[in-house]
């Protein structure tokens, strides 16, 4: 049976804070949005200073290798020769020309990359990329893929679904707790607690129904986990309507102060809408999340004797060579798959332990990063100049001339944005390194829960040939360095 939900807000008030938020309640009571989304996909292509931009969603990152190689040869035959691979593990081809999008539409039909024309920007479902290929505790791990394959047949077939904004995230953890970080507005986490009396793993096992960032949850059977978060998804368009806000995101909506619905009234709203259906749940008032990792760069060994490999886009960012040597992997495989993570990282799964470290090499030798040693790991950057209009600086060339003044690995994760939007940037604890002018930049210290203001810098990257892109900025490179050992605070 469904559990009574509280009257009030779940989450316990500190009366102390009342005043601030109810300030902070009333600053949003405006609408948030007052335009359509235009979040880009493969139809709808973004005009960018580099040519159209085209963004692929692949629920759970999930491509088969012909899929796989239909994207190379689009980026070779219609772009500018390389993917790149967003923080929700999708891809985008960049250099389009204007012309191009009917063909593109064409080679994405073709590849079954694009099931409903009319939901191809709400799919943006991620799911724990290792799911069913190792070991959590020492129990399989839950096989979150298979949820994402069912989500999104549900998502494409809901006709309220299309309404959803393109930026609207759904999250599905396997219980390790590595995408249910990612901020999404629902998420899906398998339970591994001792309430439940067998492995998750099982058919029937238990996952955990969370709206937004609340804290609180609803428990509820794995097997009705993909309807639920539909129902959850279609639930927040009702909501954020009656609440006139426009919002896009579960955490637009306004914080709930006299008739404003916020994402605790959502959170009951979801509940009811559950037993409407004949979804049992039970409240979770303060629901534990699992700190999990993203996949290292190497070899994972699987439950089943073969190995899943595991690599990073140098910057996010793939040649169709290099796409193209994944795809080839893949293709070897009895699965014929690849993951696209939401860490801008492709794992091949099912591949011989024998030919495994061979593989690994030459995705060396070829510019991937295949260790967590590589001084690359954990650096990412948005298009930054001369792609983007609103950017500031050219972000690619000085992270790479900061990357090759200081080569020690290790550290937090460090972003480079072209402006003060921070797009791409990633979830938790990071340093942010954003542009403030030409070579210019501000850099800060992001902890997990808060914004700190541990590390604060501004720094110039000196460029000696703007034509090849090289910098020398090595005051930039220090303070990055610095930065990404600094002790987070919460």
């Amino acid at each position: 049976m469904l559990a009574a939900m509280p009257p009030t807000s779940p989450t316990p008030v500190n009366r102390d804070e009342a005043p601030a938020r109810a300030a902070a309640r009333a600053a949003v009571r405006a609408p948030v949005r007052e335009r359509g989304d235009a979040c880009p996909g493969a139809l709808r292509l973004h005009a960018a200073d580099d040519g159209r931009l085209a963004r692929l969603r692949l629920p759970a990152g999930i491509l088969t290798d012909h899929q796989a190689e239909v994207l190379a040869s689009a980026a070779e035959r219609l772009g500018d020769g390389h993917l790149d691979i967003t923080s929700r593990g999708n891809v985008q081809l960049r250099g389009l020309a204007d012309a191009c999008g009917g063909v593109l539409a064409e080679l994405l039909y073709g590849a079954g990359l694009l099931p409903s024309q009319e939901h191809e920007r709400v799919r943006n479902i991620v799911a724990s990329p290792l799911a069913g290929l190792d070991r959590i505790g020492g129990l399989a791990s839950v096989d979150a893929q298979l949820w994402a394959r069912e989500l999104d047949k549900l998502l494409c077939a809901s006709e309220a679904a299309k309404a959803l904004s393109g930026r609207f995230l759904f999250a599905l953890d396997d219980g390790r707790g590595d995408v249910a970080a990612l901020g999404a507005d629902v998420t899906l986490l398998a339970r591994r607690d001792a309430r439940d009396a067998q492995p998750v793993e099982r058919p029937g096992g238990a996952a955990l129904l969370r709206i937004g960032v609340n804290r609180s949850g609803l428990r509820l059977d794995s097997s009705d986990a993909p309807r639920a978060a539909l129902l959850a998804a279609e639930t927040f368009l009702t909501v954020a309507e009656a609440s006139g806000s426009g919002a896009w995101r579960v955490r637009e909506l306004p914080a709930g102060q006299d008739h404003d619905p916020g994402p605790e009234d959502l959170e009951a709203a979801v509940a009811a809408r559950l037993a409407e259906a004949g979804i049992a749940a039970e409240y979770v008032a303060e629901a534990t999340t699992p700190q999990g990792a993203p996949p290292a760069p190497g070899l994972v060994r699987s439950p089943d004797g073969t190995v899943a490999l595991s690599v990073y886009a140098t910057l996010g960012r793939l040649s169709a060579a290099q796409w193209r040597l994944l795809s080839t992997a893949a293709a070897e495989t009895e699965r014929g798959e690849l993951r696209v993570t939401p860490w801008r990282g492709v794992i091949v799964p099912g591949l011989d332990p024998a030919a495994a470290d061979d593989l690994l090499d030459r995705l060396r030798a070829a510019g991937l990063i295949t260790s967590p040693d590589s001084p690359w790991h954990g650096v990412g950057a948005c298009t930054g100049r001369p792609g983007c209009a609103k950017a500031l600086s050219d972000v690619r060339s000085d992270a790479a001339g900061a990357v090759a003044m200081t080569d020690t690995p290790g550290g937090l994760p460090v972003h480079w944005s072209g402006c003060a939007r921070r797009c791409g940037h990633p979830q938790g604890g990071s340093v942010d390194v954003v542009a403030t002018g030409e070579g210019s930049y501000e850099i800060s210290v992001r902890g997990t829960l808060v914004t700190t203001a541990t590390v604060t810098a501004t720094v110039t990257a000196t460029r000696t040939d703007t034509r090849t892109a090289t910098t020398d900025g090595p005051e930039l490179a220090d303070a990055v360095a610095t930065a990404r050992t600094t002790p987070l605070t919460r």
